[in-house]
């Protein structure tokens, strides 16, 4: 008997996650990968709008507080960006100033968790999820520093790590084997929306009776398939234009005599200008995507375009 087939992550936490009635869902996922309990008490709308014609905007999936008051940023990235690090750490810097506010002490400061959930291959890397910490380890002694703190009158010793972001690269593509774990249950469903009928893994049976696929009406099945299909064409397209722009730039470098460096920097600005060049084929499935009544920050995901961009489709 196949595995049940139920709407993906990406897709639910545009819209269906947000609903209080549903955090068991997200508190699952973050409860899996913290490997402590989390409770979701509320979701934070991003304060990130520009303060000035330079600035960015902070766009996330979903920003949340926990019941410990701590920052918890959900993100999907569908498509590959060549800075993807430094974008998760502008997007936890955002996160750490707009929840503090001016006159506030430092002890106001919030720890932040930034999972990223990714549909592309970022790097080499045998696992699929990896985490990151800031911790302080002595040069000469080897030992871990452990900082002096105050709160609520008392001082006590407190590890960097309890202060610092805390960052989760979940690489769904990289996820190749059965579901054994609680964890690899969740990376399974992430990544083909699949649940198992004997899954006990927190908010997966919470998963299963809120967003069961065959309770989409056909014209929202339709979207949602065109929706993982666009996805499907976006990965493939773009990792066609960094396979091709990695070439070129190792048989120009080969002729010219330059140092393998130099070759990659130039590379790398081949992936842009190819990606770049294949805009046609990312305006084609949006406009095939905008037909069939998807929501235009779902096109926005699977293609990378703009909402001015999509806007003006015909």
């Amino acid at each position: 008997m196949p595995t049940p087939k139920y709407i993906r992550f990406d897709w639910a936490a545009k819209s269906i996650l947000r609903n209080k009635a549903n955090f068991g869902i997200l508190e699952g996922l973050i409860t899996v990968l913290l490997e402590e309990p989390v409770h979701i008490v509320e979701i934070l709308e991003s304060e990130g709008n520009q303060e000035t014609s330079t600035d960015k905007f902070n766009r996330v999936d979903i920003k949340a507080k926990n019941s410990k008051d701590e920052i918890i940023i959900v993100e999907i990235q569908l498509t590959r960006e060549l800075y993807y690090l430094e974008r998760i750490l502008y997007g936890v810097a955002k996160a750490i100033t707009e929840h503090i506010q001016l006159g506030n002490t430092y002890e106001q400061v919030k720890k932040v968790y930034s999972i990223s959930i990714l549909y592309f291959d970022l790097g080499k890397g045998e696992d699929y999820v990896y985490r990151g910490q800031t911790v302080f380890h002595g040069v000469t002694k080897h030992d871990t520093l452990q900082i002096t703190t105050k709160e609520k009158n008392v001082i006590n010793m407190k590890a960097p790590e309890e202060v610092f972001p805390e960052y989760y690269l979940v690489r769904v593509n990289a996820f190749n084997k059965i579901a054994e774990t609680h964890l690899e249950e969740w990376i399974k469903y992430l990544k083909d929306g699949e649940i198992s009928e004997t899954t006990t893994a927190p908010g997966l049976q919470e998963a299963k009776r809120r967003l069961d696929y065959l309770m989409m009406n056909t014209q929202e099945r339709h979207a949602y398939d065109e929706h993982v299909n666009a996805q499907m064409i976006q990965n493939d397209v773009i990792s066609t234009a960094i396979k091709e722009g990695r070439a070129e730039g190792r048989i120009e470098g080969l002729a010219e005599g330059r140092a393998e460096g130099r070759a990659e920097g130039r590379a790398e600005g081949r992936i842009e200008g190819l990606a770049e060049g294949r805009a046609e084929e990312a305006l084609k499935i949006a406009r095939n995507l905008k037909q069939i009544g998807l929501p235009v920050e779902s096109i926005i995901a699977a293609t990378g375009l703009t909402e001015d961009e999509i806007s003006a489709l015909s």
